[in-house]
């Protein structure tokens, strides 16, 4: 999605379809007042975006003001007015104070809040314009400011109004805050330049085999959980991911392109907060406004484009409500047919099956057999027995994965191992046109059939629990592919270090399902149809 403009609506009584600042210059003892015209623009009926409103010590004032005409000092000639404007604001000129300006200015920019009532001032510069950003829910208002007298001292000009802008230092000379409308702002520490993390910088799909993902990122802050996940439009033809990266928030558009998000305000609203967020940008592309009770999940998000909500799937943690498919038939009936019927005829020849039982491998190797429940995205066991098993050389290849593990303190559960081929002609035949690209096709068997396909997760050797992934084991969500860009931090590395574990011992990941993985030599084995209860284990 491109990034929206913002086309100029004004409200009533704006004149001309512009409001008008003051800019004060002294240029060689002649004192210039210029009027330049600002935009009202109308986001949406939850506030206006005002570029040269002034803030007042509260909640932004959403109207436009109407300046005098210039004003030049009576003493001074009309013929040497015209040779300073001629002087002062020709490009050359104006180029050079520019360059100045912008140099004196760099240590001034950064975000200010106000630790009383939450509410948060950006400073930036623009076009050579030093600008302050601020908002209130949807109302975001941008106005500059002009250097009043030599040192750290600004003014802000709305009609006959004045008010000033004093940037605060330490004992070291660095700036550490300001005063404005009678309250005081500190500087965060951490709005500087944004550190170029390690693998996190990259949404870009990993090549494999998949690298190593570096140290784990620390937990995700609590207050930030709620605020994680995919929201759509109201006819969810638009979608943006909001994610966690290095603790910070970032909004994906639907077309790839992120954008760092700041937060401006934060209000107590009985047990709820308001929050007002904008992208990191000297025009935000976005501007986001919700409440959240807590640290709750967030449902609904205000932009300046319109509401967006959260989906179904993504709600913090999963929903395996949300996962379960409505088989088109009867189970038993597709289990019945599914019997009955044969697998595809294959020509050439092929290994001797050699499955492994692999809870019997390492201790280290646990199972969490969904399909022999009722926790599966049918609802109904499709599986007589827990058991998992694998062909020979990819059972080794898995314990080698767990022992590259082992040592950063995780072991493998698995969900699925051998899957006998009329189970995958049930899953087929009972999953919708739009959920297939989550299911094998028996015309063509599976990999699972072969015995060379691995279903699993990581789990907490420690805690015996399971990791938190980016999404659930079988939900059929965009969660579920190995590249998918949103989650946390923490999330998005525990799907990355099972990927170099396998990717380490010759599997690969399925472009689907960052939890299955295919062994290299899957292409050498038959499609197998074998049920649980009928393997023979004491062969070899």
């Amino acid at each position: 999605m491109k990034s929206p403009k913002n086309n100029a609506t004004v409200p009533a009584g704006s004149r001309n379809n512009s409001a008008w600042i003051a800019i004060r210059a002294n240029y060689g003892g002649v004192i210039v007042t210029r009027r330049v015209a600002i935009r009202v623009t109308q986001f949406s009926t939850l506030g206006y975006h005002v570029r040269g409103n002034l803030i007042e010590g509260g909640p932004l004032k959403n109207k436009s003001s109407a300046l005098p005409h210039a004003i030049i000092h009576p003493r001074v000639p009309l013929f040497i007015l015209f040779l300073s404007l001629a002087s002062c604001f020709s490009p050359r000129c104006w180029s050079q104070v520019t360059t100045i300006a912008s140099a004196r200015w760099a240590e001034l920019v950064g975000t200010y809040n106000e630790p009383t009532t939450g509410k948060t001032l950006r400073i930036l510069q623009k076009g050579g314009r030093l600008i302050c950003q601020s908002a209130d829910g949807l109302a975001f208002a941008e106005f500059r400011l002009v250097q009043a007298l030599p040192g750290d001292i600004f003014e802000i000009v709305e009609t006959n109004t004045r008010q000033q802008v004093t940037f605060l230092r330490d004992k070291s000379g660095k700036i550490s805050g300001l005063k404005f409308g009678g309250s005081t702002f500190r500087r965060d520490s951490s709005s500087g330049s944004e550190a170029a993390p390690s693998s996190e910088s990259s949404t870009a799909p990993l090549s494999s085999p998949a690298p190593f993902p570096g140290p784990p990122p620390s937990h995700l802050p609590q207050d930030l959980r709620g605020k994680i996940g995919d929201f759509a439009d109201q006819n969810e033809k638009d979608v943006f991911v909001v994610l966690e990266r290095s603790r910070r928030l970032y909004l994906r558009e639907s077309a790839g392109i992120e954008h760092l998000l700041k937060l401006l305000r934060v209000s107590p609203e009985g047990g709820q907060t308001s929050f007002t967020y904008a992208s990191d940008e000297a025009d935000p592309a976005w501007v986001l406004a919700f409440k959240q009770r807590g640290s709750d999940p967030i449902w609904q998000i205000f932009s300046q484009i319109g509401p967006y909500h959260r989906l179904p799937y993504s709600v913090p943690g999963g929903s395996s409500s949300v996962n379960l498919v409505k088989p088109l038939r009867s189970l038993k009936e597709i289990r019945s047919q599914a019997l009955a019927a044969s697998p595809p005829e294959e020509k050439g020849s092929f290994r001797k099956s050699d499955l492994v039982e692999l809870a019997k491998l390492d201790p280290a190797i646990r199972l969490d057999i969904r399909y022999a429940t009722t926790n599966d995205f049918l609802g109904s066991p499709v599986y007589t027995q827990a058991r998992a098993f694998l062909q020979r050389p990819a059972a080794e290849a898995l314990v080698r994965a767990l022992h590259r593990l082992q040592p950063y303190g995780y072991g493998l559960l698995v969900h699925d191992g051998y899957r006998p081929w009329y189970v995958t002609k049930m899953f087929w035949e009972a999953t919708p046109a739009d959920g297939k690209i989550f299911v094998a096709d028996p015309a063509q068997g599976s990999r699972h059939n072969r015995g060379c396909a691995v279903d699993l997760t990581l789990y907490d050797l420690k805690t015996d629990e399971p990791v938190e992934m980016t999404g659930l084991y079988d939900e059929m969500s965009p969660r579920s592919f190995p590249d998918y860009p949103g989650g946390t931090s923490l999330q998005r590395w525990h799907r990355d270090l099972l990927r170099w574990a396998m990717e380490s011992e010759d599997f690969t990941v399925y472009e689907y399902e960052w939890w299955h993985f295919d062994y290299e030599d899957w292409r050498e084995y038959a499609i197998g149809n074998i049920p649980f209860e009928k393997l023979d284990m004491g062969k070899k």
